[in-house]
Protein backbone atom coordinates (compact mmCIF):
# COMPACT_ATOMS: atom_id res chain seq x y z
CA UNK A 1 0.00 0.00 0.00
CA UNK A 2 1.30 3.52 -0.91
CA UNK A 3 -0.09 6.43 0.49
CA UNK A 4 1.80 9.82 -0.26
CA UNK A 5 1.10 13.52 0.16
CA UNK A 6 2.83 15.94 -2.86
CA UNK A 7 1.89 19.50 -4.07
CA UNK A 8 2.31 19.67 -7.26
CA UNK A 9 0.00 22.28 -8.44
CA UNK A 10 -1.96 22.70 -11.79
CA UNK A 11 -3.92 25.59 -13.17
CA UNK A 12 -7.44 25.73 -12.84
CA UNK A 13 -9.34 28.49 -13.77
CA UNK A 14 -12.30 28.78 -11.50
CA UNK A 15 -13.01 32.71 -12.18
CA UNK A 16 -13.11 33.14 -8.32
CA UNK A 17 -13.47 36.49 -6.79
CA UNK A 18 -12.92 37.58 -3.54
CA UNK A 19 -16.11 39.70 -2.97
CA UNK A 20 -18.86 39.66 -0.97
CA UNK A 21 -21.53 36.68 -1.79
CA UNK A 22 -25.37 37.87 -1.91
CA UNK A 23 -27.55 34.97 -0.32
CA UNK A 24 -28.05 33.90 -3.79
CA UNK A 25 -24.33 32.84 -3.96
CA UNK A 26 -24.08 31.10 -0.89
CA UNK A 27 -22.45 27.16 -1.09
CA UNK A 28 -19.29 25.94 -0.93
CA UNK A 29 -16.68 27.44 -3.61
CA UNK A 30 -15.25 24.62 -5.60
CA UNK A 31 -11.75 26.22 -4.71
CA UNK A 32 -12.09 24.96 -1.13
CA UNK A 33 -13.99 21.28 -1.87
CA UNK A 34 -11.56 18.52 -1.40
CA UNK A 35 -11.88 15.75 -4.03
CA UNK A 36 -10.44 12.12 -3.71
CA UNK A 37 -10.40 11.27 -7.63
CA UNK A 38 -10.66 7.37 -6.79
CA UNK A 39 -10.75 3.79 -9.46
CA UNK A 40 -10.62 0.28 -8.52
CA UNK A 41 -10.11 -2.92 -10.45
CA UNK A 42 -12.17 -5.72 -10.00
CA UNK A 43 -12.34 -9.31 -10.85
CA UNK A 44 -15.35 -8.59 -12.75
CA UNK A 45 -19.02 -6.88 -12.67
CA UNK A 46 -20.66 -7.90 -9.40
CA UNK A 47 -20.29 -6.64 -6.20
CA UNK A 48 -21.50 -9.51 -4.49
CA UNK A 49 -19.84 -12.45 -6.77
CA UNK A 50 -16.37 -10.39 -7.72
CA UNK A 51 -13.74 -8.65 -5.87
CA UNK A 52 -11.43 -5.81 -5.78
CA UNK A 53 -8.19 -6.53 -6.88
CA UNK A 54 -6.47 -2.59 -6.68
CA UNK A 55 -7.34 0.86 -5.71
CA UNK A 56 -6.25 3.78 -6.54
CA UNK A 57 -6.84 7.57 -5.48
CA UNK A 58 -5.73 10.73 -5.99
CA UNK A 59 -7.02 14.01 -2.94
CA UNK A 60 -7.19 17.18 -4.53
CA UNK A 61 -8.12 20.57 -3.96
CA UNK A 62 -8.25 24.13 -5.97
CA UNK A 63 -6.07 22.03 -8.87
CA UNK A 64 -3.67 21.36 -5.93
CA UNK A 65 -2.24 17.62 -5.87
CA UNK A 66 -2.66 17.14 -1.91
CA UNK A 67 -1.74 13.46 -1.53
CA UNK A 68 -2.35 9.39 -3.38
CA UNK A 69 -3.38 6.27 -2.15
CA UNK A 70 -2.31 3.02 -4.22
CA UNK A 71 -2.63 -0.39 -3.21
CA UNK A 72 -2.84 -3.75 -4.77
CA UNK A 73 -5.56 -6.10 -3.04
CA UNK A 74 -5.50 -10.11 -2.61
CA UNK A 75 -8.83 -10.74 -4.28
CA UNK A 76 -9.10 -14.11 -2.42
CA UNK A 77 -9.43 -16.10 -5.44
CA UNK A 78 -8.48 -16.67 -8.83
CA UNK A 79 -8.25 -13.52 -11.56
CA UNK A 80 -10.60 -14.37 -14.07
CA UNK A 81 -8.08 -14.78 -17.57
CA UNK A 82 -9.96 -11.90 -19.58
CA UNK A 83 -9.63 -9.51 -16.46
CA UNK A 84 -6.00 -10.35 -16.78
CA UNK A 85 -5.89 -9.75 -20.12
CA UNK A 86 -8.03 -5.97 -19.20
CA UNK A 87 -5.96 -4.80 -16.92
CA UNK A 88 -2.69 -6.58 -16.55
CA UNK A 89 -3.28 -7.59 -12.72
CA UNK A 90 -1.98 -11.66 -12.53
CA UNK A 91 -2.20 -13.92 -9.88
CA UNK A 92 1.10 -13.53 -9.19
CA UNK A 93 0.68 -9.22 -8.67
CA UNK A 94 -1.40 -10.07 -5.58
CA UNK A 95 -0.40 -13.10 -4.32
CA UNK A 96 1.46 -10.80 -1.60
CA UNK A 97 -1.01 -8.34 -1.47
CA UNK A 98 -3.36 -7.29 1.93
CA UNK A 99 -6.82 -8.45 2.02
CA UNK A 100 -9.56 -5.83 1.65
CA UNK A 101 -10.51 -5.63 5.14
CA UNK A 102 -6.87 -4.73 5.70
CA UNK A 103 -7.10 -1.89 3.23
CA UNK A 104 -10.51 -0.60 3.88
CA UNK A 105 -9.72 1.11 6.78
CA UNK A 106 -6.71 3.01 5.32
CA UNK A 107 -9.17 3.75 2.47
CA UNK A 108 -11.59 5.12 3.83
CA UNK A 109 -9.45 7.62 6.34
CA UNK A 110 -8.23 8.47 2.71
CA UNK A 111 -11.67 9.79 1.66
CA UNK A 112 -12.89 11.21 4.81
CA UNK A 113 -14.20 14.91 4.57
CA UNK A 114 -14.31 14.63 1.07
CA UNK A 115 -16.31 14.84 -2.42
CA UNK A 116 -15.87 11.39 -4.33
CA UNK A 117 -15.24 11.54 -7.99
CA UNK A 118 -15.19 8.53 -10.33
CA UNK A 119 -15.60 7.91 -13.82
CA UNK A 120 -18.79 5.79 -13.93
CA UNK A 121 -19.25 6.56 -10.26
CA UNK A 122 -21.71 4.05 -10.03
CA UNK A 123 -19.95 1.11 -10.60
CA UNK A 124 -16.96 1.88 -7.89
CA UNK A 125 -19.12 2.95 -5.08
CA UNK A 126 -21.17 -0.29 -5.21
CA UNK A 127 -18.11 -2.06 -4.34
CA UNK A 128 -17.13 0.42 -2.00
CA UNK A 129 -20.38 -0.30 -0.46
CA UNK A 130 -19.70 -3.97 -0.79
CA UNK A 131 -17.03 -4.33 0.63
CA UNK A 132 -17.92 -1.88 4.09
CA UNK A 133 -20.69 -3.93 4.37
CA UNK A 134 -19.19 -7.25 4.40
CA UNK A 135 -16.48 -6.11 6.94
CA UNK A 136 -18.79 -4.21 9.20
CA UNK A 137 -17.87 -1.05 7.94
CA UNK A 138 -20.51 1.82 7.62
CA UNK A 139 -20.60 2.78 4.09
CA UNK A 140 -19.21 6.24 3.54
CA UNK A 141 -21.74 9.27 3.22
CA UNK A 142 -19.34 11.14 1.05
CA UNK A 143 -20.98 13.10 -1.97
CA UNK A 144 -20.38 11.81 -5.20
CA UNK A 145 -20.03 13.12 -8.66
CA UNK A 146 -19.67 11.11 -11.55
CA UNK A 147 -17.32 12.43 -14.60
CA UNK A 148 -19.45 10.45 -17.18
CA UNK A 149 -22.64 12.80 -16.21
CA UNK A 150 -20.67 16.25 -16.17
CA UNK A 151 -19.18 15.24 -19.67
CA UNK A 152 -22.56 14.47 -20.91
CA UNK A 153 -23.85 17.68 -19.58
CA UNK A 154 -20.78 20.17 -21.29
CA UNK A 155 -19.67 18.58 -24.06
CA UNK A 156 -21.42 18.26 -27.10
CA UNK A 157 -21.41 15.31 -30.22
CA UNK A 158 -19.09 17.33 -32.01
CA UNK A 159 -15.96 18.01 -29.40
CA UNK A 160 -16.08 13.71 -28.28
CA UNK A 161 -18.36 11.15 -29.67
CA UNK A 162 -18.32 8.90 -26.09
CA UNK A 163 -17.95 9.80 -22.60
CA UNK A 164 -15.05 7.06 -22.49
CA UNK A 165 -12.21 8.09 -19.95
CA UNK A 166 -9.48 7.42 -23.20
CA UNK A 167 -11.82 9.73 -25.43
CA UNK A 168 -11.98 12.42 -22.51
CA UNK A 169 -8.15 12.39 -21.23
CA UNK A 170 -7.11 13.09 -25.13
CA UNK A 171 -9.79 15.60 -25.16
CA UNK A 172 -8.36 17.71 -22.43
CA UNK A 173 -5.06 16.72 -22.86
CA UNK A 174 -4.44 14.93 -19.76
CA UNK A 175 -0.49 14.19 -18.62
CA UNK A 176 -1.73 10.65 -17.32
CA UNK A 177 -2.73 7.81 -19.95
CA UNK A 178 -5.84 5.73 -19.18
CA UNK A 179 -4.20 2.05 -18.94
CA UNK A 180 -7.05 0.24 -16.68
CA UNK A 181 -4.90 0.33 -13.52
CA UNK A 182 -6.49 2.18 -10.94
CA UNK A 183 -3.93 4.67 -9.97
CA UNK A 184 -3.07 5.51 -13.45
CA UNK A 185 -6.68 5.61 -14.35
CA UNK A 186 -7.24 8.08 -11.41
CA UNK A 187 -4.73 10.87 -12.28
CA UNK A 188 -6.39 10.76 -15.66
CA UNK A 189 -9.90 11.23 -13.75
CA UNK A 190 -8.37 14.23 -12.35
CA UNK A 191 -7.01 15.98 -15.13
CA UNK A 192 -10.70 15.70 -16.85
CA UNK A 193 -12.27 16.65 -13.57
CA UNK A 194 -10.29 19.60 -13.87
CA UNK A 195 -10.89 20.26 -17.45
CA UNK A 196 -15.10 19.41 -17.20
CA UNK A 197 -15.23 22.30 -13.95
CA UNK A 198 -13.64 24.93 -16.26
CA UNK A 199 -16.00 24.16 -18.68
CA UNK A 200 -18.63 24.44 -16.19
CA UNK A 201 -17.68 27.78 -14.95
CA UNK A 202 -18.45 29.08 -18.54
CA UNK A 203 -22.10 28.21 -17.11
CA UNK A 204 -21.58 30.32 -14.20
CA UNK A 205 -21.01 27.19 -11.87
CA UNK A 206 -18.69 28.44 -9.24
CA UNK A 207 -19.64 26.20 -6.00
CA UNK A 208 -20.24 22.60 -5.39
CA UNK A 209 -23.97 23.02 -4.78
CA UNK A 210 -24.05 24.88 -8.02
CA UNK A 211 -21.95 21.66 -9.96
CA UNK A 212 -24.18 18.85 -8.35
CA UNK A 213 -27.56 20.86 -9.26
CA UNK A 214 -26.08 21.42 -12.68
CA UNK A 215 -25.95 18.20 -14.01
CA UNK A 216 -29.78 17.97 -13.93
CA UNK A 217 -30.99 21.56 -14.26
CA UNK A 218 -33.50 21.68 -17.46
CA UNK A 219 -31.99 23.78 -20.35
CA UNK A 220 -33.92 27.13 -21.35
CA UNK A 221 -35.09 25.38 -24.52
CA UNK A 222 -36.67 22.65 -22.34
CA UNK A 223 -38.37 25.39 -19.93
CA UNK A 224 -39.45 27.24 -23.42
CA UNK A 225 -41.41 24.62 -25.00
CA UNK A 226 -43.05 22.78 -22.28
CA UNK A 227 -46.28 24.02 -23.70
CA UNK A 228 -45.94 21.33 -26.66
CA UNK A 229 -47.01 18.79 -24.19
CA UNK A 230 -50.09 20.45 -23.36
CA UNK A 231 -52.07 18.57 -25.91
CA UNK A 232 -50.98 14.85 -25.12
CA UNK A 233 -54.06 13.04 -23.43
CA UNK A 234 -53.44 10.61 -20.81
CA UNK A 235 -53.74 7.51 -22.45
CA UNK A 236 -51.34 4.88 -23.61
CA UNK A 237 -49.74 5.26 -27.20
CA UNK A 238 -46.95 6.85 -29.32
CA UNK A 239 -45.59 10.04 -29.73
CA UNK A 240 -43.73 11.74 -32.36
CA UNK A 241 -41.57 15.01 -32.26
CA UNK A 242 -41.48 17.06 -35.00
CA UNK A 243 -39.53 20.34 -36.64
CA UNK A 244 -40.91 23.03 -38.37
CA UNK A 245 -41.23 21.06 -41.47
CA UNK A 246 -42.41 18.09 -40.04
CA UNK A 247 -40.07 15.98 -40.52
CA UNK A 248 -40.00 13.14 -37.53
CA UNK A 249 -37.28 13.44 -34.93
CA UNK A 250 -37.46 11.37 -32.65
CA UNK A 251 -40.50 8.22 -32.12
CA UNK A 252 -41.35 7.13 -28.31
CA UNK A 253 -44.10 5.38 -26.85
CA UNK A 254 -45.56 5.08 -23.38
CA UNK A 255 -48.43 3.98 -20.64
CA UNK A 256 -49.51 7.53 -20.19
CA UNK A 257 -48.45 9.71 -23.51
CA UNK A 258 -48.92 13.24 -21.67
CA UNK A 259 -46.76 12.72 -18.45
CA UNK A 260 -44.00 10.91 -20.83
CA UNK A 261 -43.38 13.70 -23.15
CA UNK A 262 -43.68 16.20 -19.95
CA UNK A 263 -40.81 14.76 -18.37
CA UNK A 264 -38.73 16.14 -21.72
CA UNK A 265 -39.21 19.23 -20.43
CA UNK A 266 -37.58 18.70 -16.43
CA UNK A 267 -34.53 17.90 -15.08
CA UNK A 268 -34.88 14.25 -15.65
CA UNK A 269 -34.28 14.42 -19.05
CA UNK A 270 -30.21 15.00 -18.74
CA UNK A 271 -29.71 13.05 -22.49
CA UNK A 272 -27.36 15.72 -24.30
CA UNK A 273 -28.71 14.35 -27.56
CA UNK A 274 -32.41 13.93 -26.94
CA UNK A 275 -32.21 17.57 -25.51
CA UNK A 276 -30.63 19.00 -28.76
CA UNK A 277 -33.60 17.27 -30.39
CA UNK A 278 -36.29 19.27 -27.97
CA UNK A 279 -33.81 22.57 -29.41
CA UNK A 280 -35.14 22.16 -33.22
CA UNK A 281 -38.51 20.21 -32.43
CA UNK A 282 -41.70 22.81 -32.59
CA UNK A 283 -44.48 19.95 -32.36
CA UNK A 284 -45.42 16.57 -30.38
CA UNK A 285 -47.68 14.49 -33.26
CA UNK A 286 -49.57 11.63 -31.40
CA UNK A 287 -51.28 7.94 -31.30
CA UNK A 288 -53.64 6.56 -28.85
CA UNK A 289 -53.20 2.69 -28.60
CA UNK A 290 -55.84 0.85 -27.21
CA UNK A 291 -53.63 -1.30 -25.16
CA UNK A 292 -49.63 -0.79 -24.03
CA UNK A 293 -48.49 -3.20 -26.05
CA UNK A 294 -50.10 -2.10 -29.45
CA UNK A 295 -48.03 0.94 -28.03
CA UNK A 296 -44.88 -0.66 -28.33
CA UNK A 297 -45.47 -2.54 -31.63
CA UNK A 298 -46.50 0.69 -33.41
CA UNK A 299 -43.46 2.43 -32.13
CA UNK A 300 -40.79 -0.13 -33.86
CA UNK A 301 -43.23 0.12 -36.96
CA UNK A 302 -42.76 3.63 -37.25
CA UNK A 303 -39.14 3.87 -36.45
CA UNK A 304 -38.44 1.54 -38.89
CA UNK A 305 -40.43 3.19 -41.39
CA UNK A 306 -39.32 6.90 -40.56
CA UNK A 307 -35.85 6.37 -39.21
CA UNK A 308 -35.76 9.52 -36.89
CA UNK A 309 -32.04 11.00 -36.87
CA UNK A 310 -32.39 10.58 -32.80
CA UNK A 311 -33.51 7.39 -32.30
CA UNK A 312 -30.76 4.84 -31.86
CA UNK A 313 -32.30 2.19 -31.33
CA UNK A 314 -34.94 0.24 -34.25
CA UNK A 315 -34.17 2.32 -37.18
CA UNK A 316 -32.82 -0.76 -39.78
CA UNK A 317 -34.59 -3.33 -38.76
CA UNK A 318 -33.91 -4.42 -42.97
CA UNK A 319 -30.60 -4.44 -42.12
CA UNK A 320 -30.13 -7.97 -40.06
CA UNK A 321 -27.85 -10.38 -41.73
CA UNK A 322 -28.52 -14.46 -41.58
CA UNK A 323 -26.63 -17.42 -41.91
CA UNK A 324 -27.87 -20.09 -44.74
CA UNK A 325 -27.15 -24.02 -44.94
CA UNK A 326 -27.86 -23.90 -48.54
CA UNK A 327 -30.07 -25.90 -50.51
CA UNK A 328 -28.36 -27.88 -53.21
CA UNK A 329 -26.44 -31.01 -53.42
CA UNK A 330 -23.25 -30.35 -51.42
CA UNK A 331 -24.73 -27.52 -49.16
CA UNK A 332 -22.76 -25.21 -47.34
CA UNK A 333 -22.74 -21.87 -45.30
CA UNK A 334 -23.14 -18.87 -46.38
CA UNK A 335 -24.34 -15.19 -45.16
CA UNK A 336 -27.41 -13.82 -46.25
CA UNK A 337 -29.57 -10.77 -46.14
CA UNK A 338 -32.46 -12.08 -47.45
CA UNK A 339 -35.11 -15.21 -46.77
CA UNK A 340 -35.89 -16.94 -49.76
CA UNK A 341 -38.75 -19.90 -49.93
CA UNK A 342 -36.23 -22.36 -51.00
CA UNK A 343 -36.06 -24.81 -48.95
CA UNK A 344 -32.64 -23.92 -47.07
CA UNK A 345 -32.24 -23.82 -43.31
CA UNK A 346 -31.27 -20.32 -41.52
CA UNK A 347 -29.77 -19.32 -38.63
CA UNK A 348 -30.50 -15.16 -37.46
CA UNK A 349 -31.08 -12.55 -37.49
CA UNK A 350 -27.55 -11.11 -36.91
CA UNK A 351 -26.88 -7.27 -36.15
CA UNK A 352 -24.12 -7.92 -38.31
CA UNK A 353 -21.96 -9.66 -41.31
CA UNK A 354 -19.15 -10.06 -39.01
CA UNK A 355 -21.62 -12.07 -36.24
CA UNK A 356 -23.15 -14.13 -38.51
CA UNK A 357 -19.21 -15.13 -39.96
CA UNK A 358 -18.57 -15.87 -35.77
CA UNK A 359 -21.37 -18.22 -35.90
CA UNK A 360 -20.49 -19.78 -39.26
CA UNK A 361 -17.04 -20.39 -38.02
CA UNK A 362 -18.09 -22.00 -34.53
CA UNK A 363 -20.38 -24.12 -36.10
CA UNK A 364 -17.66 -25.44 -38.67
CA UNK A 365 -15.28 -26.22 -35.57
CA UNK A 366 -18.16 -29.20 -35.09
CA UNK A 367 -19.26 -30.28 -38.65
CA UNK A 368 -17.27 -30.32 -41.09
CA UNK A 369 -19.13 -28.88 -43.82
CA UNK A 370 -16.86 -27.31 -46.76
CA UNK A 371 -16.39 -23.80 -46.99
CA UNK A 372 -16.00 -23.53 -50.50
CA UNK A 373 -18.01 -21.13 -52.35
CA UNK A 374 -18.22 -22.79 -55.81
CA UNK A 375 -20.77 -24.67 -57.11
CA UNK A 376 -20.86 -28.50 -56.54
CA UNK A 377 -22.46 -31.45 -57.95
CA UNK A 378 -22.12 -35.52 -57.81
CA UNK A 379 -20.13 -35.46 -61.00
CA UNK A 380 -17.73 -31.99 -59.87
CA UNK A 381 -14.14 -33.30 -60.12
CA UNK A 382 -11.59 -30.42 -58.73
CA UNK A 383 -8.29 -30.38 -56.55
CA UNK A 384 -9.25 -30.54 -52.61
CA UNK A 385 -8.01 -27.60 -50.38
CA UNK A 386 -6.00 -27.42 -47.69
CA UNK A 387 -8.65 -28.11 -45.30
CA UNK A 388 -8.99 -31.61 -46.81
CA UNK A 389 -5.46 -32.33 -45.60
CA UNK A 390 -6.53 -30.85 -42.24
CA UNK A 391 -8.98 -33.52 -41.92
CA UNK A 392 -11.68 -30.48 -41.74
CA UNK A 393 -13.57 -31.84 -45.09
CA UNK A 394 -14.52 -34.91 -46.86
CA UNK A 395 -13.40 -33.00 -49.93
CA UNK A 396 -16.56 -33.67 -52.05
CA UNK A 397 -15.66 -31.80 -55.09
CA UNK A 398 -12.67 -34.43 -55.28
CA UNK A 399 -15.27 -37.22 -55.66
CA UNK A 400 -14.08 -38.76 -51.95
CA UNK A 401 -17.81 -37.98 -50.40
CA UNK A 402 -20.88 -39.01 -52.43
CA UNK A 403 -24.10 -36.82 -51.88
CA UNK A 404 -25.62 -39.33 -48.87
CA UNK A 405 -22.49 -39.51 -46.63
CA UNK A 406 -22.24 -35.48 -47.42
CA UNK A 407 -25.61 -35.54 -46.07
CA UNK A 408 -24.98 -36.95 -42.52
CA UNK A 409 -23.13 -33.37 -42.22
CA UNK A 410 -26.06 -31.29 -43.15
CA UNK A 411 -28.10 -32.93 -40.94
CA UNK A 412 -25.68 -32.71 -38.02
CA UNK A 413 -25.48 -28.76 -38.97
CA UNK A 414 -29.01 -28.64 -39.48
CA UNK A 415 -29.93 -29.98 -36.14
CA UNK A 416 -27.29 -27.54 -34.27
CA UNK A 417 -28.73 -24.51 -35.87
CA UNK A 418 -32.35 -25.44 -34.98
CA UNK A 419 -32.70 -28.02 -31.96
CA UNK A 420 -29.59 -28.52 -30.39
CA UNK A 421 -26.14 -26.46 -30.13
CA UNK A 422 -24.54 -29.06 -27.71
CA UNK A 423 -22.33 -30.38 -30.21
CA UNK A 424 -21.00 -26.49 -31.41
CA UNK A 425 -20.39 -25.88 -27.69
CA UNK A 426 -18.49 -28.81 -27.05
CA UNK A 427 -16.55 -28.62 -29.82
CA UNK A 428 -15.41 -24.54 -29.48
CA UNK A 429 -15.00 -24.91 -25.11
CA UNK A 430 -12.60 -28.13 -26.10
CA UNK A 431 -10.34 -26.24 -28.85
CA UNK A 432 -10.74 -23.19 -25.91
CA UNK A 433 -9.47 -25.23 -22.96
CA UNK A 434 -6.60 -26.47 -25.55
CA UNK A 435 -5.20 -22.46 -26.23
CA UNK A 436 -5.65 -22.00 -22.93
CA UNK A 437 -3.49 -24.33 -21.73
CA UNK A 438 -1.13 -22.93 -23.91
CA UNK A 439 -1.97 -19.37 -22.52
CA UNK A 440 -3.32 -18.38 -26.01
CA UNK A 441 -5.92 -16.28 -24.04
CA UNK A 442 -6.58 -14.31 -26.98
CA UNK A 443 -7.15 -16.65 -29.16
CA UNK A 444 -8.75 -18.66 -26.80
CA UNK A 445 -11.28 -15.29 -26.21
CA UNK A 446 -12.03 -14.86 -30.23
CA UNK A 447 -13.46 -17.81 -29.98
CA UNK A 448 -15.15 -17.20 -26.73
CA UNK A 449 -16.96 -14.86 -29.04
CA UNK A 450 -17.79 -17.02 -31.79
CA UNK A 451 -19.44 -19.58 -29.74
CA UNK A 452 -21.35 -17.19 -27.79
CA UNK A 453 -22.56 -15.07 -31.30
CA UNK A 454 -23.86 -18.56 -32.63
CA UNK A 455 -25.65 -19.86 -29.09
CA UNK A 456 -27.10 -16.73 -28.63
CA UNK A 457 -28.76 -16.32 -31.85
CA UNK A 458 -29.84 -19.92 -32.06
CA UNK A 459 -31.39 -19.37 -28.81
CA UNK A 460 -32.68 -16.37 -29.94
CA UNK A 461 -34.01 -17.45 -32.97
CA UNK A 462 -36.27 -20.79 -31.61
CA UNK A 463 -37.53 -19.06 -29.49
CA UNK A 464 -38.39 -16.77 -32.25
CA UNK A 465 -39.97 -19.32 -34.77
CA UNK A 466 -41.84 -21.41 -31.71
CA UNK A 467 -44.10 -18.42 -32.20
CA UNK A 468 -44.06 -17.31 -35.43
CA UNK A 469 -45.03 -20.80 -37.12
CA UNK A 470 -48.36 -20.53 -34.75
CA UNK A 471 -51.02 -19.24 -37.64
CA UNK A 472 -53.31 -17.50 -34.79
CA UNK A 473 -53.11 -17.06 -31.35
CA UNK A 474 -55.05 -14.80 -28.67
CA UNK A 475 -54.26 -13.95 -25.31
CA UNK A 476 -55.54 -11.48 -22.94
CA UNK A 477 -54.07 -9.85 -19.62
CA UNK A 478 -55.91 -7.86 -17.33
CA UNK A 479 -56.77 -4.05 -17.86
CA UNK A 480 -55.66 -1.27 -15.75
CA UNK A 481 -59.32 -0.63 -13.40
CA UNK A 482 -61.07 -3.97 -14.72
CA UNK A 483 -62.29 -5.66 -18.09
CA UNK A 484 -58.89 -7.08 -20.52
CA UNK A 485 -56.38 -6.22 -22.63
CA UNK A 486 -56.90 -8.61 -25.62
CA UNK A 487 -54.54 -9.22 -28.90
CA UNK A 488 -54.77 -11.48 -31.47
CA UNK A 489 -50.98 -12.60 -32.48
CA UNK A 490 -50.91 -14.29 -36.66
CA UNK A 491 -46.90 -15.88 -37.80
CA UNK A 492 -45.37 -13.78 -34.92
CA UNK A 493 -47.25 -10.08 -35.76
CA UNK A 494 -49.51 -8.29 -34.12
CA UNK A 495 -52.40 -8.22 -35.63
CA UNK A 496 -55.25 -6.53 -33.49
CA UNK A 497 -55.44 -5.31 -29.90
CA UNK A 498 -58.56 -4.15 -28.04
CA UNK A 499 -59.96 -3.77 -24.53
CA UNK A 500 -62.92 -5.93 -23.64
CA UNK A 501 -64.99 -4.00 -20.90
CA UNK A 502 -65.16 -5.49 -17.27
CA UNK A 503 -68.15 -7.71 -17.04
CA UNK A 504 -68.51 -8.39 -20.85
CA UNK A 505 -69.00 -11.22 -22.53
CA UNK A 506 -65.52 -12.87 -23.79
CA UNK A 507 -67.15 -15.26 -26.45
CA UNK A 508 -68.54 -12.16 -29.08
CA UNK A 509 -65.85 -9.65 -28.57
CA UNK A 510 -62.77 -11.99 -29.02
CA UNK A 511 -65.04 -13.52 -32.24
CA UNK A 512 -65.30 -9.78 -33.48
CA UNK A 513 -61.61 -8.73 -32.42
CA UNK A 514 -60.31 -11.50 -34.38
CA UNK A 515 -62.78 -11.20 -37.21
CA UNK A 516 -61.56 -7.36 -38.03
CA UNK A 517 -58.06 -8.71 -37.57
CA UNK A 518 -55.29 -7.77 -40.10
CA UNK A 519 -54.90 -10.66 -42.76
CA UNK A 520 -50.95 -11.94 -42.18
CA UNK A 521 -50.00 -14.35 -44.38
CA UNK A 522 -46.65 -16.67 -43.71
CA UNK A 523 -43.50 -16.54 -45.80
CA UNK A 524 -40.15 -18.18 -45.74
CA UNK A 525 -37.72 -18.47 -43.08
CA UNK A 526 -38.10 -18.50 -39.30
CA UNK A 527 -39.06 -14.56 -38.85
CA UNK A 528 -41.24 -13.69 -41.69
CA UNK A 529 -44.03 -11.65 -40.83
CA UNK A 530 -42.44 -9.26 -38.48
CA UNK A 531 -39.08 -7.63 -37.50
CA UNK A 532 -37.59 -9.85 -34.90
CA UNK A 533 -37.82 -6.84 -32.37
CA UNK A 534 -41.83 -6.94 -32.99
CA UNK A 535 -41.25 -10.55 -32.21
CA UNK A 536 -39.64 -10.30 -29.32
CA UNK A 537 -41.72 -7.47 -28.25
CA UNK A 538 -45.09 -9.90 -28.28
CA UNK A 539 -43.30 -12.04 -26.71
CA UNK A 540 -42.51 -10.79 -23.34
CA UNK A 541 -45.99 -9.73 -23.34
CA UNK A 542 -46.59 -13.17 -23.36
CA UNK A 543 -44.82 -14.26 -20.69
CA UNK A 544 -45.33 -11.55 -18.22
CA UNK A 545 -47.67 -12.16 -15.20
CA UNK A 546 -51.21 -12.41 -15.17
CA UNK A 547 -51.84 -13.47 -18.90
CA UNK A 548 -53.55 -15.93 -20.95
CA UNK A 549 -54.04 -18.06 -23.71
CA UNK A 550 -57.18 -17.53 -25.20
CA UNK A 551 -57.20 -19.89 -28.41
CA UNK A 552 -53.47 -21.14 -30.30
CA UNK A 553 -54.19 -22.53 -33.50
CA UNK A 554 -51.12 -24.99 -33.89
CA UNK A 555 -48.57 -25.73 -31.50
CA UNK A 556 -46.60 -23.65 -28.94
CA UNK A 557 -43.17 -25.31 -28.03
CA UNK A 558 -39.52 -25.13 -27.59
CA UNK A 559 -36.73 -28.10 -28.91
CA UNK A 560 -36.13 -29.85 -25.17
CA UNK A 561 -32.61 -29.65 -26.14
CA UNK A 562 -32.46 -25.99 -27.80
CA UNK A 563 -30.00 -23.67 -27.38
CA UNK A 564 -31.68 -21.65 -24.48
CA UNK A 565 -30.01 -24.20 -21.99
CA UNK A 566 -26.70 -23.31 -23.17
CA UNK A 567 -27.27 -19.56 -23.13
CA UNK A 568 -27.03 -18.70 -19.10
CA UNK A 569 -23.87 -20.50 -19.49
CA UNK A 570 -23.10 -18.00 -22.22
CA UNK A 571 -24.20 -14.92 -20.74
CA UNK A 572 -22.39 -15.63 -17.14
CA UNK A 573 -19.02 -15.70 -18.47
CA UNK A 574 -19.47 -12.65 -20.30
CA UNK A 575 -21.32 -10.41 -17.57
CA UNK A 576 -18.67 -9.75 -15.59
CA UNK A 577 -16.18 -8.55 -18.83
CA UNK A 578 -19.20 -6.94 -20.54
CA UNK A 579 -19.76 -3.93 -16.76
CA UNK A 580 -16.19 -4.52 -16.85
CA UNK A 581 -15.69 -2.57 -20.41
CA UNK A 582 -18.45 -0.70 -19.48
CA UNK A 583 -17.01 1.32 -16.74
CA UNK A 584 -15.29 3.37 -19.06
CA UNK A 585 -18.33 5.47 -19.32
CA UNK A 586 -21.74 5.78 -21.51
CA UNK A 587 -21.97 7.35 -24.83
CA UNK A 588 -22.68 11.17 -24.78
CA UNK A 589 -25.47 10.67 -27.23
Amino acid sequence: MVIRSCRSFSLWSLNVEAVQGTLDELGTPLSEVTFVVFDLETTGGSPAEDAITEIGAVKVRAGEVLGEFSTLVDPGGPIPPFISVLTGITDAMVVAAPRIEAVLPSFLEFIRGSVLVAHNAGFDTRFVKAACAAHGHPAPANPVLDTVDLARRVLTRDETPNAKLATLARFFRSTAEPCHRALQDARATVDVLHGLIERAGSFQVHTLEELKSFVRAPTPEQQRKRHLADSVPHAPGVYLFEDERGEVLYIGKSGNLRNRVRSYFTASETRPRIREMIGIAERVRHIVCATGLEAEVRELRLIGGAKPRYNRRSRFPEKVVWLKLTAEPFPRLSIVRELKDDEATYLGPFTSARLADDARIALHEAVPLRQCTQAIGPRTRRPACVLHEMGRCGAPCEGRQSPQEYAVHVEAARRAMTLDATPVLTAVLARMERLSAEQRYEEASVDRDRLASFVRTAARMQRLSALTRIPQLVAASPAFGGGWDIHVIRYGRLAAAGVMPKGAHPTPFVAALTAAAEVVLPGPGPVHAASAEETECILRWLESPGVRLVEVDGEWSLPAHGAARHKARIDLAYRGLDEARGREGRPLR
